[in-house]
């Protein structure tokens, strides 16, 4: 597996998305020294959002999918707001939201999808500390909604 990013992305086929504008007032990415704090990202596919609620009418694989969505539109914040996905030292902490019910239980599984697709993307940088909510709701009814915080090597 190759050591550049760039390079991780196309062997993997995984084409990023245009990084999402904000849905209100918010900035995508705030840099604060060499942490980089991307805001909430929401499931997005070719289709819009991807709306439901885990334990009702979406299956885990499914919230997995959309966990992998969000994790895709998060790799998009980074590379615009840094410039190059190769300047990420590490992904050290995920939040992870799942608008689902309340006898659900699953959450890390379904923010698995995320962090499996930060681990492939990233390696070993790609590991992070995490935390999986349940939610009973997410804004516009989205699935899932993901937030990070990056570490960026030095300038």
């Amino acid at each position: 597996m190759s050591n550049d990013v760039n390079a991780r992305l196309k062997e993997l086929d995984i084409a990023l998305p245009d990084a999402p504008a904000p849905a209100a007032n918010y900035v995508p990415a705030v840099r604060s020294g060499n942490l980089l704090f991307v805001s909430g990202q929401v499931a997005m596919d070719a289709n819009g959002l991807v709306r439901g609620k885990l334990g009702e009418n979406m299956s885990v694989e499914e919230g997995q999918k959309a966990a992998r969505l969000c994790a895709l539109n998060i790799i998009a914040q980074v590379q615009t707001a840094c410039g190059d996905l190769n300047r990420v030292a590490r992904l050290v902490k995920v939040t992870g939201f799942v608008n689902s019910t309340g006898d659900f239980t699953q959450h890390p599984q379904v923010i698995n999808g995320a962090s499996d697709l930060f681990a492939e993307v990233f390696g070993e940088a790609g590991k992070h500390a995490r935390a999986a909510v349940g939610s009973s709701s997410l804004p516009l009814g989205v699935a899932v909604e993901v937030e990070a915080i990056v570490e960026l090597q030095e300038d």
